[in-house]
Formats: C-alpha cells, sequence, structure tokens
C-alpha cells in the first residue's frame, strides 16, 4: 500500500501530497475505449474482472496517478438488487422496473443476498491488487444512497428528481425505508471490498445538491455516516473519504467518524477549509474543465497549494474528468501537483 497516499487521508505529514482523478479510467485514455470495445457495452465490462483490473490500472501506468481506482459502477449495486438495469447509448443508464410502492421496494434483493452477488466487483479487486505496484494505494467506492436512490426511483438521470422529491415531502416513510435498504446492502458491499484488498474507501454522492440544505441530514448524510460508523467500527485502518457534491451550504453541519472530506469544484476551498480544516483532511478541488489548459491548471494547481499550505490535502478534481481531455494535459496536472508538493 501507498503509505504516503494512507498517511495523508489520515492527516500525518508525508514527504508531499499525493494525487489522483476522479473517473479515473475516466473515458478519456484510447486505451481504456479499445477495451471498453472489446468488452461490447458497458456492464460488460464491469463484469468483467480482467478487462475491469486492466482499466483500472491504465491512469497508473499512463497518467501516474498515485492511487489507483476501482473500475466499477455505482449502480451494480441496484442492480444486483434485482432491478433490470441498462445502459442506452446517448442516454445513460436505465432501470425499466423503477421503485415506487411498498410492493416494488419488498422485490428488491436486501443485504447479504445482494453484496454477495458482486463477485465480480471483489475478483477485479484481487486482480488489481495482484498487479498494483506497492507504493500505489487502491480506492474502493460506492454511491451513497440518496443518489444511488434516485436512479432507482426515477428510473433514469435525472435534472429535476421531481419523482423522488415528491417521495420525499409525500411520503417520507417510503423513502426511508428505500434509504434504509439501500444503505444496509452498501455497507456489506463496501466490507467485502475492504476483505477483497482495497486501501481506502470513497462514498459519492453525486446528487447531495438536489436536497435543499435543512432536509440533507435526514434524507443523505446520516445514511452517509451511517455507513462510515459501520466500517470503522470493523476496520479503523482503513481511510474513509465522503464525496457530497454541491453543498456548500452544509459545511457548518458536517460530522461523522472518517478522515477526509472531498470539496467539489464550486465550493471555494478557502471556505472549505476554514469549515473544516481543523477536523478533516480535504480532498480536491480543481474545475475539472481547466485541464483543457495547461496554463489554468498550472494557475489552479499553484493556488490550491498556496490555500492548503500548513494543511494535510490530497490534490484531485473537483469532480469526474470529462472524456475529451487530452491525455498530455491530464499527465500535466499530475507533473505539476508533485512539482509544487516536492515530489
Amino acid at each position: 500500500m501507498n503509505k504516503i497516499f494512507v498517511d495523508a487521508c489520515f492527516g500525518k505529514e508525508t514527504p508531499y501530497t499525493p494525487v489522483w482523478m476522479m473517473r479515473q479510467a475516466g473515458r478519456y485514455l484510447p486505451e481504456y475505449m479499445e477495451v471498453r470495445a472489446q468488452a461490447g457495452d458497458f456492464l460488460n465490462l464491469c463484469h468483467d474482472p480482467k478487462k475491469a483490473c486492466e482499466v483500472s490500472l491504465q491512469p497508473v501506468d499512463i497518467v501516474g496517478v498515485d492511487a489507483a481506482i476501482l473500475f466499477s459502477d455505482i449502480l451494480v449495486i441496484p442492480d444486483e438488487m434485482g432491478m433490470d438495469l441498462s445502459f442506452v447509448k446517448g442516454e445513460g443508464p436505465k432501470f425499466s422496473d423503477p421503485v415506487r410502492d411498498e410492493a416494488d421496494l419488498d422485490r428488491l434483493i436486501g443485504g447479504e443476498a445482494a453484496a454477495s452477488k458482486l463477485t465480480y466487483v471483489y475478483d477485479t479487486i484481487k486482480l488489481i491488487k495482484e498487479q498494483l505496484a506497492e507504493d500505489k494505494a487502491l480506492i474502493g467506492f460506492t454511491g451513497a444512497p440518496w443518489t444511488l436512490a434516485t436512479y432507482m426511483i426515477e428510473g433514469e438521470g435525472t435534472k429535476t428528481y421531481n419523482i423522488c422529491k415528491k417521495m420525499m415531502y409525500s411520503n417520507p416513510e417510503l423513502l426511508h425505508k428505500i434509504l434504509a435498504k439501500v444503505t444496509e446492502v452498501v455497507k456489506l458491499y463496501m466490507e467485502k471490498q475492504i476483505q477483497a484488498g482495497i486501501d481506502v474507501v470513497q462514498i459519492f454522492d453525486s446528487w447531495a445538491a438536489a436536497i435543499e440544505p435543512s432536509k440533507y441530514d435526514e434524507f443523505s448524510w446520516k445514511y452517509m455516516v451511517e455507513i462510515a460508523d459501520y466500517l470503522k467500527g470493523k476496520y479503523p485502518h482503513i481511510p474513509i473519504i465522503m464525496f457530497p457534491k454541491g453543498v456548500p451550504a452544509f459545511l457548518d453541519k458536517v460530522y461523522g467518524n472518517f478522515d477526509v472530506f472531498g470539496v467539489d469544484w464550486s465550493t471555494p476551498m478557502a471556505f472549505a477549509k476554514d469549515k473544516l480544516g481543523d477536523k478533516y483532511v480535504l480532498q480536491g478541488n480543481m474545475e475539472p474543465c481547466r485541464l483543457y489548459s495547461k496554463e489554468s491548471t498550472t494557475e489552479c494547481v499553484e493556488a490550491l497549494q498556496e490555500i492548503m499550505g500548513g494543511k494535510r490535502h490530497i490534490f484531485n478534481l473537483g469532480h469526474g474528468i470529462l472524456p475529451d481531455v487530452p491525455v498530455e494535459n491530464a499527465k500535466h496536472f499530475i507533473n505539476e501537483c508533485h512539482r509544487v508538493s516536492g515530489k
């Protein structure tokens, strides 16, 4: 395991600040596209441990990041809970059988029965660990229960979340039952990832900003904290990263037993440092579109280093890398992070 990366997650002094990039295989590497074409479709790639291992390692070998992130998808969880998942070209993920009432919830597989079906993910982790250099960490991940529930209830991606939010305000009991069932599966899923060999856990709440601040703790954050508490109770040596996207109004209310708070690109890092820098290591938060310009990338990296001077920080983007970013620009980002942090 990369001790420097894991020490950074725990807030310990390290020789330099490590860096990785969200959505690492990122759909921006030509080598990834070749493997994707061989797999036939996205789900086939997720279900093939050898190919998923290959694309997990590509950013480490080609771009030079300090940690690999497991290649998978957050929606394999509801898929293995018994929902009918497909990825439609040009439209994204779709469930033909969304969860809208108690009967829909009752037909879902829960707990150990669902988590044990994700063997291809655990097999991928084992293969990555066999091939990953000892000085590199492996990051596992899950979607937060709220983010997973939005897809499960809406049946697809959404810009309005109106079906989910209608349930939130008109039938909150049902929404809490859905979130609780998903949370139980996520706990066991992440535990099995740890047992398979991951070094760091990250919990993504990509659609956190869909919830008004006064409701965020009730319908999302408390479930994320429940997952972190479960994992920390059994695996205190495993760093946990929380990444709720787009919730600067919630920073005063952040709590929980975790190690790193991921700061998205819309939240000023100086503001996050002021609110959370004494409690957690911060990760992020470069605007991904800066990668289109080497000059803009360098400007941001130097600014982040200056802002975070004296505080532990993990360089990262403030959300996923975009598919048309030139590979040379991604390498430039990594090189600049290493340069300013003294690697």
